[in-house]
């Protein structure tokens, strides 16, 4: 009839902290050793890694983000998929580009170096072109996690905490990270690092974008 006492066998209740019962060990808390281990002469356990897999890769007894995920995607295929919708934008945008001179200067009288390659149209067309490939990449990442050649290849982008689709902040991080030099500054150095990165980087094989944007490419179901 009454809450003061808790019945035999029955936990006490969480929110007295002064009923307790000594036979049952409690939990470890702050680093203490468990009843049944010796207090002194022994170092007590670690806590438990944090799910960190960008710090040194998870470490021993973390969680691994990838679990329950399908496999890591194949760089071969990233990089096929990557060239297949660099060849969906770029030809097309090209093609409109030829009204007003083209996109690139083929004549060989652009100048030499930074100043005369991204002068006037050039420069035009470098920022139209990273808006549109910034748009379409932002859109199909967010979509289903799979842009056109990243279909084809059956890869997609899953977020590496959980594997769901990117938001749209992370798509567009991603986007933006990966296009940008490449198409404004240093294609061939950026695009080589990222290659080197898909083959080499553990235990992920992430990019530079999705080091960013917390991401990974799998292989889709």
């Amino acid at each position: 009839m009454s809450n003061d006492q808790p019945t035999p066998g029955q936990p006490p209740e969480d929110d007295d902290p002064f009923v307790k019962k000594p036979q049952e060990p409690p939990p470890p808390s702050g680093g203490q050793p468990p009843y049944g281990q010796p207090p002194y002469g022994s170092a007590p356990p670690p806590p438990p890694p944090p799910n960190d897999p960008y710090g040194s890769g998870g470490g021993f007894g973390a969680p691994d983000p990838l679990a329950g995920m399908p496999p890591l995607a194949e760089p071969g295929k990233r990089i096929l998929a990557r060239l297949i919708d660099f060849l969906i934008i770029s030809i097309p945008l090209y093609l409109i580009s030829l009204p007003w001179g083209g996109a690139i200067d083929v004549d060989g009288d652009g100048g030499d170096g930074f100043d005369g390659a991204y002068s006037g149209h050039q420069f035009l067309w470098s920022f139209i072109g990273l808006v549109v490939y910034v748009a379409y990449d932002t859109y199909f990442t967010h979509k289903d996690g799979r842009t056109l050649g990243k279909r084809l290849l059956k890869l997609r982008v899953a977020m590496l905490n959980d594997g769901r689709v990117p938001d749209t902040g992370a798509a567009l991080m991603r986007a933006v990270v990966l296009w940008a030099p490449a198409l404004l500054c240093c294609p061939c150095l950026w695009w080589l690092i990222n290659i080197v990165l898909m083959f080499t980087d553990k235990p992920y094989r992430q990019g530079l974008q999705d080091k960013a944007a917390k991401t990974v490419v799998v292989a889709a179901r």
